[in-house]
């Protein structure tokens, strides 16, 4: 039997691949040589986001070294200057005071040294003592794909901008031992600081199926020893690519620096999966003097484990914001169009809007939520309370800019009496979200938001809750269905979903949707679930779009507030 599971679990583990990668195993980018130095000459602006963080045209992907240094946001990220695909990758680099309005400079990293010739990959800063912050980055040595890990330093560190770097010559700093593959050798964390004088730090890795999290120490953080164990690994995940590694208080949700190891916290350990292409976490305790770290038997070690997004969202890096006291998390939303649309509008991907990140009361899961600044871009507002929704009902939001827009609501449930059964065997909530979709009629539920919807509803993408009734408790289902986003041919088009772990003591369920013309990032029960949908629809485009609440469920429900605003544009890149 656990044979037969394991297979099964494989099995599903390469079709979700192949769907995700068009048909290629393996999910690493791919090369399109004679693309990635085609320039965008028009940048097409028909589903450019309006407050999201891009370039101002070509391909970005992983976001790289964030931190919060003399007064400003620095934000690094994996970035092809020539092309709308991946290729040529360097290291951009924009600053900000709020992470909301950006400014570009020049690109901080780009292969030039022999130890980064063939590629400069990603990474993360640590901030040395006396503020003094340090690159740590995979660099590629030769055709063969062999990785390294390198680092860069400030050549003039009382510049706030930072505007440029110095690769020593002694990189690199680690090469991959024997028993270690060399080409799945990659992503260095943030090091932390160890009572007993020691730096630490971890690179993402695999052996055979086998996910690895390898941890080196350094006195002096140029002579780095591997580990005789890596701090942690999880059978049938594939490579870890980008691992993150932090501590979370117990209590509150102010951040902690990534050097605390207290009583009085947890540590989360997140990897991203190069065969799946999402991340997963899970919590647990650090224990220093063996340099392991052992999940809580609370959720799943493994690809079917806890995410930061259900959705389209991968390569996430935090850190811990000195200025304002919190763990702010990136991630990169790439799309869901083929390769030859980007390179005919001129620009791919996107980073989610920063997120605040702290652990939930209940102790067994992260809760997130957009940084507050986001607010300030905020305009014109609308609102409605107490309005009732039966079965079949839809009431539009007038009045704001339903293509970019801001969308707060909480749902009052009248009666949980009419909650479908559960089955136990419902373990993939994505499945299952594509089996009873926003049309299917169900008991309590689906009802929420129609968002990116033309007017005739021939497009729309349906944020949406479900109630169930388990044996002991009620499940909650949360959806983010792009099946009837476009009618553009050749879309990855998935019903992302997450099951939300809540109390529905009070009958109430609320909802956050940050909708940008062709991405909707959306926030359950205060940001106990959230997914990120990449949507492009074809009538549903600016002024053209509109947005709606829904009941599809027997059992009516009432907004008891919902509030929208227009979003303005921030300063973006120029």
């Amino acid at each position: 039997m656990e044979m037969r599971k394991f297979l099964l679990a494989l099995l599903a583990l390469v079709l979700y691949s192949l769907i995700l990668n068009n048909g290629a195993v393996e999910a690493s980018h791919k090369k399109y040589m004679n693309l990635q130095s085609v320039r965008a000459v028009n940048v097409n602006h028909l589903h450019r986001t309006g407050f999201h963080f891009q370039p101002k045209k070509h391909w970005i992907n992983d976001p790289n070294g964030p931190m919060f240094y003399k007064g400003l946001y620095h934000l690094f990220y994996q970035y092809n200057p020539k092309g709308a695909v991946w290729g040529n990758i360097v290291w951009a680099h924009s600053i900000s005071t709020d992470m909301i309005n950006w400014k570009k400079l020049e690109p901080a990293i780009y292969p030039s040294k022999p130890f980064d010739k063939f590629g400069c990959w990603s990474g993360s800063v640590t901030i040395l003592p006396g503020n003094r912050p340090i690159i740590l980055y995979t660099g590629i040595i030769d055709p063969n794909n062999t990785q390294v890990q390198n680092y860069a330093v400030p050549a003039n560190p009382s510049d706030p901008y930072l505007r440029e770097w110095i690769k020593p010559d002694n990189n690199p700093l680690v090469v991959a031992v024997v028993d270690v593959n060399k080409t799945a050798f990659r992503d260095p964390t943030t090091a932390w600081w160890g009572r007993d004088g020691h730096w630490r730090m971890l690179v993402g890795g695999k052996r055979k199926h086998r996910g690895i999290a390898y941890l080196y120490r350094s006195r002096d953080f140029m002579k780095w020893t591997k580990s005789q164990h890596p701090i942690h690994t999880s059978a049938n995940t594939g490579m870890w690519e980008c691992p993150d590694f932090y501590p979370v208080s117990l209590q509150g949700e102010n951040g902690l620096d990534t050097s605390v190891i207290e009583k009085n916290s947890k540590h989360v350990l997140k990897v991203s999966l190069d065969v799946t292409r999402f991340d997963y976490y899970t919590l647990g305790t650090y224990y220093p003097d063996k340099d392991r770290y052992v999940p809580d038997n609370t959720t799943v070690d493994g690809w079917s484990g806890l995410r930061y997004d259900y959705g389209n969202f991968y390569a996430s890096k935090t850190f811990f914001d000195s200025g304002k006291n919190r763990r702010i998390l990136w991630g990169w939303a790439n799309e869901s169009d083929t390769t030859a649309d980007d390179v005919a509008k001129g620009w791919a991907g996107i980073q989610t809007i920063p997120r605040k990140v702290w652990l939930d009361t209940n102790g067994k899961q992260l809760v997130q939520w957009p940084i507050e600044e986001l607010e300030t871009l905020r305009g014109q507002k609308v609102g409605l309370s107490n309005q009732k929704l039966n079965m079949g009902d839809h009431v539009e939001i007038k009045g704001i800019t339903a293509a970019q827009a801001d969308v707060v609501v909480t749902f009052s449930l009248s009666s949980l009496d009419k909650a479908e059964p559960f089955d136990p065997s419902w373990h993939n909530a994505q499945d299952l979200c594509s089996q009873k979709g926003s049309t299917i009629q169900g008991g309590v539920g689906p009802f929420g938001l129609l968002t990116l919807a033309s007017e005739k509803l021939e497009e729309y993408t349906p944020v949406f809750f479900r109630v169930f009734k388990a044996q002991d408790k009620h499940v909650v289902l949360m959806c983010s269905d792009a099946t009837s986003s476009s009618f553009k041919k050749g879309l990855y088009k998935p019903s992302f979903a997450g099951f939300v772990n809540v109390d529905l003591s009070d009958k109430k369920l609320s909802l956050r949707s940050l909708i940008d013309h062709s991405v909707v990032e959306s926030y359950g029960a205060g940001g106990k679930t959230c997914i990120t949908s990449r949507v492009y629809p074809t009538l549903a485009v600016f002024n053209k779009a509109h947005l709606y609440a829904f009941n599809n469920g027997s059992e009516p429900v009432t907004i008891d507030n919902l509030n929208a605003w227009s979003m303005n544009n921030p300063v973006m890149n120029k």
